[in-house]
């Protein structure tokens, strides 16, 4: 497809050398040492300003990424901005989660996509072409750019050396429109590896290691930095299940060098042009250092239901299990399938286990399917499936009731595979591979004959590249037609706040509420993603069934919760459903970041309890007034009345000036038009 490969790879030298001249005089300009995140985000600020951690900062972004069940709020929010066309570098819109074809929902959500990525300036990566950050990192990733995606675990770029950050819809709209993304900036904790992995013991290893240290919210503000003669033996695809998971600890994002290891997956493929080097300076300073031995690692596994609950797989005893999924966008590379295939070669799937095996990419697939190894999978049992997210958030594959499976995918949320009652282990494809062969919860060694087979499976040395399956956008897109099927719905607009808001608390939560808690991901509730009314629905409707006829009887409302409030994808249903519903606030004893800038971008307060013994002093139902919102949220510090209880309690509004003006303008949708005009002049 030689067009659309030019036009893909011909900025790639010149952007090089401004990468490279960028970071020379930022370098000349501070004469001091950095580490390889403050570097990126040093050359991408937006104004001059400090990178401290904890300061203010406005980063510009180069890249853009979205994915079908979470672009099409982001686009309708972008249309309303009157653009002609979006000002990023380069913006791709993967069509890659709900591929399973339940009604005319999502097929008519993906015609309109294509039409929008036509008419405004985006790649389009057609459905089959493969999981967005697998692809992204092979076809489009550069070092040393900056990569916005409305999905959390876009942190996977970071594997080449990218500034690579999960968002909202609506901030990657306003980030299409060239406005920069604003953050705090991150703590940067260098996490040195050493020595070699053992066969057998995988990257997965060496993620839930990270988790078991610092918890689901342990990376909370922080930035990953991975460096030592261990991150250089690690693959690309390797370092990418790392980056890819550092979403679940929390952190802002993961980095790693992009050195020789870089160098050759691009130029395998054929984009050799593409690569710019980065490194920390020698004698750089961190925030925080971490050490992981890799050759003291052994298999390990997070149990049900969080991803931080790990344990050493013989540890966890002999589990009997009824599934197995192997692939996602955390272990679904040439790699990862090969050495799964390796364990089952020879050997037959357990009469009690389903497996399945879905490979990240559609070059991925051909590669396998070229070299035996899909031969070897469908000899043993294996079933393959879609070239897509599937069953890793839940959108076919459905464990049986009560059921166990083991997935190589990075979530395990209750509910997070489709079913409340289902309990999901996370493991490398190695130890799901022995353990869809056993039966039960098995390492790979107990399996196979010749454990050092594993460490003799390699990347290809060369991919196969066909982009046939990226579709360019128009050169002039004003005649090209948008087909909106009768689902889409408009993005709801929430108003600017009252002077005096008065409402009940219509839900008190626990700790470490995730967006699929929120909003359930499945295969029918992604259908509805494009239509607000109807998914709003099923808000809360496995973690609190009776939220949404309260709520609706209420007619607003605000929430209670504990700490790290909206953890996992970063799906901004989650936040807008409530809003629809007239959730005001919700004020919880902490928040996860992508949710919280959410909540933030639809004009929903995001109030932090100021002590949180206040949380237990607070129920159901009590009725809560703010007097003077416009002045109080410009102050950030709310007083909150409990009208029924006769005390009051203070929160923490803990925005920038410039997110204070969103919240009083009821949103950031608002906010963009005027900022930029209602015509985008």
């Amino acid at each position: 497809m030689g067009p659309v490969r030019a036009r893909l790879r011909a900025p790639c030298s010149v952007c090089s050398g401004i990468a490279a001249q960028r970071f020379h005089s930022m370098k000349k300009e501070t004469s001091m040492m950095m580490n390889m995140a403050q570097k990126l985000i040093s050359s991408h600020l937006a104004s001059p300003s400090g990178i401290a951690a904890g300061e203010e900062i406005y980063v510009k972004i180069e890249q853009t990424l979205t994915h079908d069940i979470t672009a099409v709020m982001c686009y309708l929010a972008f249309e309303a901005l009157n653009l002609p066309r979006v000002r990023t570098e380069l913006s791709v819109s993967y069509i890659d989660h709900n591929l399973l074809y339940i009604d005319t929902k999502a097929p008519d959500d993906h015609i309109f996509l294509q039409g929008i990525a036509r008419k405004y300036g985006i790649y389009l990566s057609r459905a089959g072409n493969g999981i967005c950050h697998v692809v992204h990192c092979s076809r489009f990733g550069k070092p040393c750019k900056s990569l916005l995606g409305t999905d959390s675990h876009t942190t996977a770029s970071g594997a080449i050396g990218m500034l690579a950050i999960g968002a909202g819809g609506m901030d990657v709209a306003a980030a299409m429109a060239g406005l920069p993304v604003r953050l705090k900036m991150p703590e940067i904790v260098n996490v040195r590896l050493v020595g070699k992995l053992r066969p057998g013991v995988a990257a997965k290893d060496v993620i839930l290691e990270m988790l078991r240290r610092y918890t689901v919210k342990g990376g909370a503000g922080k930035i990953f930095e991975y460096t030592g003669e261990g991150a250089e033996g690690l693959g690309v695809f390797e370092r990418l299940t790392i980056a890819n998971m550092g979403a679940e600890l929390g952190a802002t994002t993961s980095v790693f060098p992009a050195d020789e290891t870089v160098r050759r997956f691009l130029c395998a493929q054929g984009r050799g042009e593409d690569y710019v080097p980065l490194y920390p300076d020698e004698g750089c300073a961190y925030d925080a250092q971490a050490e992981i031995d890799l050759a003291s690692l052994e298999p390990m596994v997070a149990c049900p239901h969080a991803p931080d609950r790990v344990m050493r797989v013989r540890e966890a005893g002999r589990v009997p299990v009824n599934q197995v999924y192997i692939g996602s966008c955390t272990n679904g590379s040439y790699a990862d399938i090969a050495k799964a295939a390796a364990v089952l070669r020879g050997r037959t799937v357990h009469e009690n286990v389903s497996l399945t095996v879905s490979p990240g990419s559609r070059q991925i697939f051909s590669q396998l399917l070229a070299d035996g190894i899909i031969g070897d999978l469908v000899d043993s049992g294996a079933r393959i499936t879609e070239i897509a997210c599937g069953a890793c958030p839940g959108i076919g594959q459905v464990p049986p009731t009560d059921g166990v499976s083991v997935r190589t995918s990075n979530r395990n949320f209750k509910g997070r595979g489709g079913s409340a009652e289902a309990e999901l282990y996370l493991a490398s494809p190695e130890v799901a591979a022995a353990t869809a062969v056993a039966g039960v919860l098995r390492e790979a060694k107990e399996v196979i004959d010749d454990i050092g087979a594993l460490a003799r499976v390699q990347e290809p040395e060369r991919y196969k590249t066909d982009d046939r399956m990226i579709v360019a956008p128009a050169q002039d897109g004003s005649g090209v037609p948008v087909v909106r099927g009768p689902n889409i719905k408009p993005l709801p607009i929430n108003a600017p706040p009252a002077d005096e808001i008065v409402a009940k608390i219509a839900l008190k939560a626990l700790d470490n509420v995730s967006t699929d808690d929120i909003t359930p991901a499945d295969a029918q509730l992604s259908s509805m993603r494009s239509n607000i009314p109807l998914i709003a629905q099923y808000a809360f409707s496995r973690y609190a069934p009776e939220f949404v006829p309260r709520i609706r009887d209420l007619g607003a409302g605000f929430i209670v919760a504990g700490e790290n409030y909206g953890q996992g994808s970063s799906r901004e249903h989650a936040a807008i459903t409530p809003m629809f519903w007239g959730i005001k606030a919700v004020i919880a004893k902490s928040f996860a970041r992508i949710h919280r800038n959410n909540l933030v971008n639809h004009g929903v307060l995001p109030l932090v309890f100021e002590d949180p013994k206040d949380y237990e002093r607070v129920a159901l139902l009590d009725t809560l007034r703010i007097s003077g919102a416009p002045e109080q949220i410009r102050s950030g510090h709310i007083e909150l009345e409990n009208l029924d209880k006769g005390f009051s309690f203070f929160a923490r509004l803990e925005v920038s000036f410039d997110e204070r003006e969103i919240l009083l303008c009821g949103g950031l949708l608002p906010y963009m038009k005027r900022a930029i005009g209602s015509k985008g002049d």
